[in-house]
């Protein structure tokens, strides 16, 4: 019914600190990378948002597709019927925090794997005048 406004709420909330406060604090320092991985916290919240929209699209059209969500207010077809209501808030309070919380996950996981795979890989010197170690 309405399990993908979590996953919503999150990627709104993660865009936001994106954009406001990572972007903002990586200009200041230059846009000096993390950890020396070469990828910056911004890029990191990048991938999480990718992660959440997507998954925010797919649901929504699902919905759509279902006759769930409809282009007139009150929006939520289970928001017609006051008896509706509660199963909808607990949808979103099991499932749509699950799936919050496995994208999360996911994304750690990515996250983890970059930097474990950027520590080991050997590090190449590049000669600033012409190419080469």
């Amino acid at each position: 019914m309405a399990c993908f406004l979590v996953p919503m709420g999150e990627a709104i909330v993660t865009t936001i600190v994106q954009k406001v406060v990572v972007e903002k604090k990586e200009k200041k320092a230059g846009g000096e990378k993390t950890n020396n991985t070469g990828v910056t916290w911004s890029r990191r919240l990048g991938w999480l948002n990718k992660l959440l929209w997507g998954g925010v699209i797919l649901l929504a059209l699902e919905h759509i597709w279902h006759g769930e969500v409809v282009p007139w207010p009150p929006f939520l077809t289970a928001m017609e019927n006051p008896a509706d209501v509660a199963p909808m808030l607990h949808e979103m309070m099991t499932i749509g925090i699950a799936m919050a919380i496995f994208v999360t996950i996911v994304w750690a996981i990515i996250v983890l794997v970059v930097e474990l795979k950027t520590r080991a890989a050997p590090e190449v010197k590049v000669n600033p005048v012409g190419g080469g170690k």
